[in-house]
């Protein structure tokens, strides 16, 4: 008999009042999520955030951004091996889900292909910023699924006070036999500061759980470095940097095949016969990627810098990225991708009540693969972008309005061109109907145009295992999105729970075409249909007493094609968890958490059906200092279970298991 979860099953304490729990005052540390635009706490936000940072950040990092966020309701990994785990909001991924390295894009070649790393890395990372939905269209009406937000430390906003600061960590851990080291200092005179920061890590193939083999190919070497330098005065900050990044790590389940065309169709036979001689004692005879990046970063913000504007904010990012994957010691196919993002927002002073920012936005991306798996043309994508966003206030009530308007041009080497245009538009309001209460409603029309993988795709992808057909005749995709948010974040119990529903016309999706084009392989063509997701998500907090909290937390989703087209694939399972955390004296604290993953089994054609699965984590921390040195040594257990867990949303879900029983140690200094 199948086990399911209700979607609102966890959500019947959340509707216990108060005096259930309790209702002795307790004051929250404000948090302030600088992605909303007007830097508004994240209990006032028309649709959900979250924000992670200090010692829960440090806790909860691991190697992939995708990982680090994973504890988040609505928050899961792509989760394709040790080193690539690409944030999934609510279902949905991909270009619909927009990383930020504080406001701009990446630039990196993770939206392209699943098997391609974020170049985000965690261990560098100052807070992280989560915003669902797509109500955030400062970055782009793509962005249906929702923001990443990733602040860093790269650009000095500040002079020390005593002339420096810094932190350096070092952690391991045993699943792995992983080393990973950072630091960072900061140090500045005047006017002027300068930093310099870096990471290394080394991780060895991970153990499988339940048995004495490790996964092969899951390696995961990184290393990174980063010089920046500002400029303050008394009105802001204007600073530069410039960084490198190299990452190599296992293609896992890549399965190479000799692919051909004859006319418009596609044949795929045997594996190709590749030399199993290799260049890395990890390995072997699976492919792997060596990726680097080159990044230029410029940020500046000026208070007042025109009648009538508060503020001034410019970000510029570019990008010189390129990876290679090598199959047999032999390079199989090279991606690279030149890029420039830039955006400039204007906050003005109130008018007639309203506050707002308004700004542009332009982004240049020449992508070109060479090679084995050269499916995309090279192509190069130019979108721009207007975009506005306004507040009101009168008394409990919050108003928001949001406008932006996209261009895109795609110049294709070989293939026609093409041109789409997109509008996006948002309204929301926050209620605070009593001090500790707040409900939150928004409504969204968000544009995603599509991607050139999508316009012109045309031929064997190893990474899926398929052939990929693009499609020149792709409109926009349309998402109607309707929220409704009911939050307590004051007293002893504090929660918060959303429910959602996102209809997306024209969705674009990899339509499964039925060819048995053999090899292994299937052969996907991108398609436009209705489609519509809807679910629940929260969590409830519950301070017990001064050094004792309990907190129950949940998610669930559901993805359809309409009109009687069945499932979308890769829909994450519905979880529910509780986490204990316990302060046992004022330097000394930990935390337990359990969860239950439920059996996936509302599948698309073709897709198979995940089993269920519980994880057990524990984590201590103790804090203190020393001299002008405060200091953090911590300790955490991941899968204490040994459970063996595969992850729905992974395209290598049924070939990889996720890593067994984990000990992680590390020690963290900040002067």
């Amino acid at each position: 008999m199948k086990s399911k979860l209700h979607p609102l099953a966890w959500a019947i304490g959340l509707a216990l009042p108060a005096s259930v729990w309790g209702a002795d005052p307790l004051e929250l540390q404000p948090v302030v999520v600088s992605a909303s635009g007007l830097d508004r706490q994240s209990h006032e936000m028309t649709t959900p955030a979250a924000v992670m940072e200090g010692d829960e950040l440090v806790l909860r990092r691991e190697a992939t951004l995708g990982e680090t966020l994973e504890s988040l309701p609505g928050v899961r990994s792509s989760s394709f091996g040790a080193g690539v785990g690409r944030p999934v909001i609510r279902g949905l991924d991909g270009a619909r889900v927009k990383v930020l390295s504080d406001g701009v894009e990446l630039l990196d070649a993770s939206t392209i292909s699943p098997d391609h790393a974020v170049s985000s890395e965690p261990l560098l990372a100052e807070r992280i910023e989560v915003l669902k939905g797509p109500a955030a269209l400062l970055y782009g009406g793509g962005a249906i699924g929702g923001v990443v937000n990733v602040i860093d430390r790269k650009i000095p906003t500040y002079v020390p006070e005593k002339g420096y600061e810094g932190a350096l960590e070092l952690r391991a851990n045993s699943v792995a036999n992983e080393g990973a080291g950072v630091f960072g200092i900061t140090a500045g005179s005047g006017n002027f500061a300068v930093r310099a920061e870096g990471t290394k890590r080394q991780a060895d193939e991970y153990e499988i759980p339940g048995s004495p083999n490790k996964q092969a190919g899951s390696y995961n070497d990184t290393d990174s470095f980063t010089l920046g330098a500002s400029y303050i005065g008394e009105r802001g900050y204007l600073g530069a940097a410039y960084g490198e990044q190299n990452n190599r790590y296992g293609l896992l389940a890549h399965e190479h095949a000799d692919c051909h065309t004859h006319g418009s169709d596609w044949h795929c036979g045997g594996h190709d016969d590749h030399d199993d001689e290799h260049d890395h004692d990890h390995e072997g005879a699976v492919p792997y990627v060596d990726m680097r990046q080159k990044r230029w970063d410029l940020r500046g913000e000026l208070s007042d810098p025109l009648p009538g504007f508060a503020l001034a904010r410019l970000r510029v990012g570019h990008s010189n990225y390129q990876h290679e994957e090598i199959e047999g010691g032999e390079v199989g196919t090279r991606f690279s991708n030149d890029a420039t993002d830039a955006r400039l927002e204007l906050t003005h002073q109130p008018l007639f009540g309203w506050r707002g920012v308004l700004g542009a936005q332009t982004l240049r991306r020449d992508f070109e693969a060479l090679g084995e798996e050269a499916y995309i043309p090279q192509t190069l994508t130019r979108n721009h972008g207007l975009f506005l966003l306004e507040e009101y206030t009168a008394g409990a009530w919050r108003y928001e309005l949001g406008l932006r308007h996209e261009w895109q041009d795609i110049d294709a080497d070989g293939r026609p061109d093409t041109d789409h245009r997109g509008t996006s538009m948002s309204a929301g309001a926050v209620w605070t109907f009593t001090p500790q209460y707040s409900l939150g409603f928004s409504l969204s029309r968000s544009q995603r145009l599509p991607s050139a993988e999508e316009l012109y795709a045309n031929g064997p992808h190893a990474a899926t295992r398929t052939v990929e057909l693009g499609n020149l005749d792709l409109e926009e995709e349309t998402s109607h999105n309707a929220e409704l948010t009911l939050r307590k974040f004051a007293g002893r119990t504090t929660f918060s729970f959303s429910l959602f529903r996102n209809q997306v016309d024209d969705f674009i999706y990899a339509a499964d075409t039925g060819h048995d084009i053999g090899g292994g392989y299937r052969e996907i063509e991108y398609r436009q249909q209705d489609a519509v997701l809807t679910g629940a998500e929260g969590e409830v907090r519950f301070q017990a007493t001064d050094a004792t909290a309990f907190t129950l937390f949940g998610d669930h989703v559901r993805g359809k094609l309409r009109d009687g087209g069945g499932d979308l694939p890769r829909i994450p399972a519905d979880r529910l968890g509780v986490r204990l955390d316990q302060s046992f004296t004022p330097a000394l604290s930990g935390q337990l958490e359990f969860y239950r993953v439920q059996r996936q089994d509302e599948l698309a054609d073709y897709e198979s059906e995940t089993g269920g699965y519980n994880m057990l984590g524990a984590s201590l921390g103790y804090s203190g200092s020393l001299d002008q040195t405060d200091y953090l040594l911590y300790l955490k257990a991941n899968n204490l279970l040994d459970e063996k867990a595969r992850q729905h949303t992974s395209f290598i879900k049924d070939e990889v298991l996720l890593p067994g029983r984990n000990l992680t140690v590390g020690v963290r200094l900040a002067f």
